[in-house]
């Protein structure tokens, strides 16, 4: 079955419901993006831009969609999608400067092509990873819903990103929530140069819908009155009964993936079939012949539209370049945030760590009207640690969500309420389920504020940690994984009021957050706890004893280890510093103590190699080197997977070292 979409069909028009003006207007639509394309591509042999990814043949997708949508509801789109940003009216000034990565560009020169987004014009652009930005659209679609805005999102994706995981999650989440999402598929032939054959196996991918329960629709992408008056209805039907749909625009690229790619890989025969269906060529010819556009009327507007492309592109090239700032470029990294203390509250009740964190997050959840928490089987059933047990019957389904096992999907439908202005905490069942949510982890959370300005105000509760014969799958502590990705913020609490105040620190603050909380901990670590909500500075280490022999340097479940071996050390007097937060780190608290003890003894549970053990010692290496009067010392757990059998974990953990190496340090 050849599965490459083919020009059966004539385009034909009905023009019924349209005026000739509105007609013409359509027309100027289809032909700026494609007058901009040709002066790029000129631009592009030139080198005066980089790289350029064709929509040329495509353009009445992106110009019908966005046409029919109303200023305020957010569309989504890709690289093939310019029509999306001039039917915005996007300055294209600023496009142009974008392109060239300039300083009045929408990113500083820190992102190209159409990887940016704008609050002002309703865009939320792609990452190069492109499934998950259907997550996005759920996410804020999942905000209008909840602030009861009959308005719908719309989200693109070519038929290559349809093989992701993100696709079907994403479909799967907007059906089982009911969201008004309308997800547009542009099914050109190729991903890249992969024909559609060789990516998929059922004859239209709009069939894909009924297994999700989700209507689905059939477009003509190349004829613009069609894209127009479909997607016109169907947005109405989303708005009015929040339901997804899913269409897919049939049509053809018909320049290369980027124009370095080139087409040798496309018939000459199927490109000429589809030169034949050009949106814009089809359209005009239509216009010609029902008297609405002479050609010279048709004349004047190329020239009115190439005079404000040349004369924008002028105001581009006139604009300054980037003129590199290292302070604004580490500023940027994450969303300005003015920390607002609150200090507990002088009434204290014993808690649990478990019952200090659904405490903390309680009480955020009642200062933050904007707050939504999701996960699996957090609902009625409190979660598989209870931890929002009860939390449905106080706050309702909507502010405290079930979802399916979709990691990606529901990570990037918390960017995505974060965007429409919300915040989000997600319950990540277990820390280990996190390596199917990565990469809208690293690539989307944290890059969003350097990329666009945009905040990404997210937590994502982490529980972790051996202890507890859990095995390989359900015990790891891979807070690594994420201290390395600039943009986020690690939290690793070992005390109950640590916990607390952490979280709603963590819950204030607009930048993501992984918040980490060990399983071993959770009913085995009791203190005072205050009752009303409090906060504790992200940053900030806390000295749990004092001493001048040995700086001992750990977090988590490994800072209970340190106190008992210290309980049963009376002659090693050390400074016992728990980070509790990773990133950022307290550098300050940790210099000021090694440089005092001038020996130091790293201790966590997680394995050694490229571990936050190991950047600490490179950090007291570079600057503690001289007041050292010994080797640096990191314990961390053997390395191997965890394993399940209660001997073989106690061997495993990190706890079984430590005795001998403290001794041995400070006998040193």
């Amino acid at each position: 079955m050849n599965l490459i979409p083919q020009p059966h069909t004539k385009i034909t028009y009905d023009t019924s419901k349209h005026t000739s003006e509105t007609l013409l207007s359509l027309y100027r639509s289809l032909l700026m993006p494609r007058l901009i394309e040709e002066k790029m591509l000129t631009l592009l042999r030139q080198g005066k831009i980089s790289k350029w990814f064709s929509g040329i043949g495509q353009e009445a997708i992106a110009v019908g969609v966005t046409a029919v949508l109303q200023s305020q509801e957010y569309i989504l789109p890709m690289h093939r999608n310019l029509g999306v940003f001039t039917t915005r009216n996007v300055p294209l000034h600023r496009l142009f400067s974008q392109w060239q990565g300039k300083a009045n560009g929408f990113t500083k020169g820190r992102d190209r092509s159409f990887h940016f987004g704008s609050q002002e014009y309703k865009i939320v652009g792609m990452i190069s990873h492109l499934g998950p930005q259907l997550g996005v659209a759920c996410g804020i679609a999942l905000g209008n819903k909840l602030r009861d805005k009959k308005e719908v999102v719309v989200v693109f994706t070519g038929e290559g990103g349809t093989s992701e995981g993100d696709f079907h999650e994403a479909l799967n989440l907007a059906s089982v929530w009911k969201l008004p999402v309308l997800f547009c598929i542009e099914n050109n032939g190729y991903g890249l140069s992969t024909p559609v054959d060789e990516q998929y196996a059922c004859e239209h991918l709009a069939d894909r819908a009924a297994g999700y329960g989700m209507k689905s629709q059939i477009v003509d992408g190349n004829n613009i009155l069609e894209v127009h008056d479909i997607i016109e209805e169907l947005c109405a039907e989303v708005r009015e009964h929040s339901t997804p749909v899913l269409v897919e625009f049939k049509t053809f690229r018909m320049r290369g993936h980027e124009e370095a790619s080139g087409t040798k890989y496309v018939s000459d025969a199927l490109m000429k079939q589809w030169a034949e269906k050009d949106p814009i060529e089809n359209f005009k010819a239509f216009l010609n012949q029902e008297g609405v556009l002479s050609e010279e009327e048709d004349k004047k507007i190329h020239e009115t539209l190439k005079s404000i492309i040349d004369e924008q592109w002028q105001q581009a090239n006139e604009a300054p370049t980037i003129t590199p700032d290292l302070e604004t470029e580490l500023e940027d990294v994450y969303h300005k945030h003015l920390y607002s203390k609150i200090y507990p509250s002088s009434a204290t009740s014993e808690k649990r760590l478990i019952d200090a964190i659904s405490d903390g997050l309680k009480q955020s959840m009642q200062r933050h009207e904007n707050l939504v928490i999701m996960g699996q089987d957090i609902a009625e059933y409190g979660g598989v640690f209870k931890i929002t047990e009860g939390f449905v019957d106080e706050f309702g389904k909507e502010r405290v969500r079930n979802t399916p096992i979709c990691e990606s999907a529901v990570i990037a439908a918390a960017y995505g309420l974060s965007v429409n202005n919300f915040k989000a905490v997600m319950e990540m069942q277990f820390a280990d389920f996190v390596s199917s949510g990565f990469n809208p982890i690293v690539n989307l959370l944290a890059k969003s504020n350097y990329r666009w300005g945009q905040k990404a105000d997210v937590v994502i509760r982490m529980p972790c940690g051996a202890g507890v014969g859990a095995g390989p799958f359900h015990s790891q502590t891979n807070e690594a994984w994420f201290t390395k990705t600039p943009g986020l913020k690690v939290v690793y609490p070992a005390f109950p009021a640590d916990a607390k105040g952490l979280l709603a620190a963590a819950i204030d603050d607009p930048n993501p957050v992984l918040f980490f909380e060990h399983k071993a901990l959770y009913r085995s670590i009791r203190e005072e706890v205050p009752d009303d909500i409090y906060t504790i500075p992200l940053g900030e280490a806390k000295v749990l004893r004092s001493g001048t022999d040995i700086t001992i340097l750990t977090y988590g479940a490994a800072v209970h280890w340190a106190l008992e071996e210290l309980d049963q050390q009376p002659d090693i007097a050390a400074d016992l510093v728990d980070l509790r937060c990773l990133k950022p780190l307290d550098l300050d608290t940790i210099i000021t103590s090694v440089k005092k003890t001038g020996k130091v003894i790293i201790l966590q549970e997680d394995t050694l190699f490229n571990s936050m053990a190991s950047e600490l010692s490179a950090i007291l290496h570079e600057n503690c080197f001289e007041f050292l009067d010994a080797a640096i010392v990191r314990v961390g757990s053997i390395e191997t997977p965890i394993p399940f059998n209660s001997e073989l974990e106690r061997q495993y953990l990190a706890k079984s070292q430590f005795k001998e190496a403290l001794l041995n340090l400070h006998s040193y």
